[in-house]
């Protein structure tokens, strides 16, 4: 089951014609979330106890919307909507949890809103296990490309193999990307550096990811970039041409979004399409 949340928005809207899309690809069923918040109206002495109905009855409002536009996007799909009490972020990782995949705005109303990309949208991508997709509300033209970013930890792995399965579902290419920079002791006078060697490793490695998984996607066209470049600039801009980009999660901190790693946090905040974050 696919997962999506919503809260009105553009970017909420965007994210059910995103999540119908897939499900209908995928062919599994679509379930439309909504969470009411009552946290910021029960501040002080005395808080308004009608507001509650209010919240209520507006988020059977947004569900109402949001299903008929999943429905008018993929008529065939199975749809169902959830208006759950409970802090956005926390009613999302729970929903979340057996998913095939969730699917959020950037930014948002109320609890999804942030300074640049929600901070339930970074809480989300960073806590649940299964694959995020991060959709902006701008209209985009059809490129034809599933972007990845690969490394060389086994993390990105799922990352990957996601790609590959996105990329055969939508009938599209597959740029594999792996980005790298020397370590700033490589630059020190007496360190020796053969960048055609450091070159070529960097093709392999990325040759050794795809040829693992490519012989089980024949029909998908697999594109292989190494780049010495920064990854959040090299993957940004391969995000130009994109329909989705697709990063693993590396993080291994204890505290919110630092559990997403400095790569996926950045091609979040800086990409052009659609994101998508695998934790391994």
């Amino acid at each position: 089951m696919i997962i999506v949340g919503v809260d009105g928005s553009v970017t909420s809207r965007a994210a059910v014609e995103w999540a119908a899309n897939d499900a209908f690809r995928m062919r599994v069923p679509l379930r439309i979330v909504h969470a009411v918040d009552r946290s910021p109206y029960q501040i002080g002495k005395y808080p308004n106890v009608a507001l509650p109905d209010v919240l209520l009855s507006e988020g059977r409002r947004i569900l109402r919307e949001a299903e008929a536009l999943a429905r008018e996007r993929q008529p065939a799909i199975e749809v169902e909507t959830h208006n759950i009490e409970g802090a956005p972020a926390v009613v999302l990782r729970e929903q979340a949890k057996g998913a095939t995949e969730l699917v959020v705005g950037s930014r948002g109303l109320g609890g999804f809103a942030g300074a640049l990309l929600g901070s339930v949208s970074m809480h989300v991508a960073g806590h649940v296990h299964c694959p995020v997709v991060v959709v902006r509300g701008e209209l985009r033209p059809v490129h034809g490309e599933v972007v990845a970013g690969v490394d060389d930890s086994p993390e990105c792995e799922p990352a990957l193999a996601y790609a590959f399965e996105q990329a055969k579902l939508r009938g599209s290419a597959l740029r594999v990307v792996h980005a790298w920079q020397l370590p700033v002791h490589a630059f020190a006078s007496e360190a020796a550096v053969d960048m055609d060697e450091v070159r070529t490793t960097q093709h392999q490695l990325v040759r050794d990811r795809v040829a693992a998984l490519s012989k089980d996607y024949p029909e998908v066209r697999v594109i292989e970039e190494a780049l010495s470049a920064h990854p959040v600039d090299a993957l940004t801009d391969a995000s130009e041409r994109a329909n989705l980009l697709v990063v693993g999660s590396h993080g291994r901190g204890a505290l919110g979004s630092m559990l997403l790693g400095s790569v996926s946090r950045g091609v979040l905040h800086h990409a052009r399409c659609p994101v998508a974050v695998v934790r391994a």
